[in-house]
């Protein structure tokens, strides 16, 4: 997880908040997701999360994980409106069970992802989860999804953070997202990591969130699988996920 340079960030204070954060937005966190997402051991992870509970900021749930706990709830609830990650679990589970492969649900924060859910695939040679994790947009497929969503201008600032101000950079991705205004989806070869290939496909803004849903398998698989299937079911279950709870663009 990026570290912001700030001279007076207290590091355990920042944690914490960051911990309360994605229980806020996930629902439910495991020590593994908390100490990916923070950058640190179990160890270190258990003991902040123990924190939290003693406050009753967390609850244990079931299978070993934290939830949010009253005190939490008492700050983020309204009406009754549910974390984003329960609201859209259901569209997450139909691509699942639609594809068999790993799949997530991601949201953008400028220039960067946060993996926010997911559901490991089935089958022997898989990509596995990536919970917690943030990446540069313009990384992921989901990433570059939705930044074919924004307006030039922002999409400009946005690219020359990504890219550093390198020209062929940014021509690149400018490239690419033009693609994926055009095919409505974007694709990613080995670039969030190696062996790891993904398509994803912005839902818009769900909750005032820009979402986006993949579906990642190992590259060395890639080559010999039928992609058209797994585009058309993305495809249908984000537009089904657009019209139902997101608006049309961010």
């Amino acid at each position: 997880m990026e570290q912001k340079d700030e001279p007076y960030r207290v590091e355990s204070v920042d944690r914490a908040l960051t911990l309360l954060t994605l229980l806020a937005e996930q629902g439910e966190l495991s020590v593994t997701e908390a100490g990916r997402a923070l950058g640190v051991t179990p160890s270190t992870a258990h003991r902040l999360l123990s924190t939290l509970r003693h406050r009753e900021f967390a609850v244990r749930a079931e299978g070993r994980r934290y939830a949010p706990g009253p005190a939490l709830l008492g700050l983020t609830e309204r009406d009754g409106v549910r974390p984003l990650s329960a609201r859209l679990r259901p569209y997450l589970e139909r691509l699942f069970d639609a594809v068999g492969e790993t799949v997530h649900l991601m949201v953008r924060t400028g220039a960067e992802v946060h993996f926010l859910d997911g559901i490991e695939g089935r089958r022997p040679l898989r990509v596995g989860l990536r919970t917690g994790v943030r990446m540069p947009a313009s990384r992921t497929s989901g990433g570059k999804a939705m930044l074919a969503d924004l307006d030039p201008a922002e999409v400009d600032t946005l690219v020359a953070t990504a890219t550093h101000g390198e020209p062929d950079s940014a021509a690149t991705l400018h490239g690419e997202i033009a693609t994926v205004r055009r095919t409505h989806y974007g694709i990613n070869h080995d670039e969030s990591e190696p062996g790891v290939t993904a398509l994803g496909a912005s839902a818009g803004t769900v909750d005032g969130r820009h979402v986006a849903l993949s579906v990642a398998l190992p590259t060395a698989r890639f080559a010999t699988v039928d992609t058209d299937p797994l585009i058309a079911h993305l495809l249908e279950i984000r537009t089904d996920l657009r019209h139902t709870l997101g608006d049309a663009k961010p």
